[in-house]
């Protein structure tokens, strides 16, 4: 199923919000060889801020780009597995990803399922990966489970996308403690850049005791109404603060993007010439031309 796309507009930017001249990422030269993937976590401790949509949509756009990647779904609400049209939570928990994080002889790669986007995979996940917050704390190397299941997979992705639950339990750990990089979705409210200084410290800590090699590769602003002042107001005190920190492309509302989750595709596909899927596909360049990304 395909959307007809309304008229364009510019797509939003923080260069041009500040009156810049926005940069131009050239597409990424075609990989000959895959494998050595980079992980990434896609995380904020609030929810309802765009880190699924961001999962799904980056994933299919660095899938234009010829890029081979897999997404992992760690949040129990299956969020990401519905919007690439699978109810998980009708999968018998041996095909979900609850099963490859706590089952060491595991074979993951039966695992995974194939999307509508060739080239784009993923692990579908169920409310049965909710049991597990419990047991990893409990287990000794607890925090390594997911790491341990996606090592085999890096030789063949060229990125592996995480999509974390809104909360910093063991679950959450398991993501960043697996990750190479974090990209924080962060809506435009006066409150997520409070929320963002006490995720920016459980990040360090994370760094400090888990995983050295860690780094917040960008903040996303998502969500962003270029008609709101208060929207504005607040990116351009998250610019002031972290200004090597934000993604230069932005992610404004859109209509498309519900309608995506209903039809269990991404936006790059469902409504090709949108904004909101330009949007993504810029966004996968900038993650490729930051490093983020091979």
């Amino acid at each position: 199923m395909s959307a007809k796309s309304t008229i364009r507009e510019e797509i939003s930017t923080t260069s041009t919000l500040l009156g810049k001249t926005a940069k131009s990422f050239a597409v990424p030269a075609t990989i000959s060889e895959h494998g050595n993937a980079k992980v990434v976590a896609i995380f904020n401790q609030k929810g309802g801020v765009g880190k699924t949509t961001t999962t799904i949509n980056l994933g299919a756009s660095l899938a234009e780009l010829g890029r081979r990647v897999l997404l992992v779904d760690f949040d129990p609400q299956g969020g990401l597995s519905l919007g690439l049209g699978v109810n998980a939570h009708s999968l018998p928990l041996e095909q979900t990803v609850y099963y490859a994080l706590m089952t060491p002889t595991a074979s993951v790669e039966t695992i995974i399922l194939k999307s509508s986007v060739p080239g784009l995979d993923f692990l579908p996940a169920n409310r049965d990966l909710g049991t597990a917050e419990t047991t990893l704390g409990a287990e000794i190397g607890g925090q390594q489970y997911l790491k341990r299941a996606l090592t085999s997979l890096r030789d063949y992705y060229d990125v592996i996308l995480i999509d974390c639950q809104p909360t910093m339990g063991q679950l959450t750990i398991n993501a960043l403690v697996a990750a190479d990089e974090v990209i924080v979705p962060l809506q435009c409210e006066y409150f997520a850049l409070h929320g963002f200084i006490e995720l920016k410290g459980n990040l360090d800590k994370v760094k400090n005791f888990l995983n050295p090699n860690l780094r917040l590769i960008g903040i996303l602003a998502t969500m962003y109404d270029k008609k709101t002042s208060h929207n504005r107001q607040v990116l351009e005190r998250i610019l002031e603060q972290f200004p090597d920190d934000v993604f230069e492309t932005i992610i404004a509302k859109t209509i498309r993007f519900p309608e995506t989750t209903v039809v269990g595709e991404p936006i790059t596909t469902y409504a090709s010439s949108s904004d909101g899927a330009a949007s993504y596909r810029r966004l996968a360049r900038e993650l490729v031309a930051r490093g983020g990304a091979r």
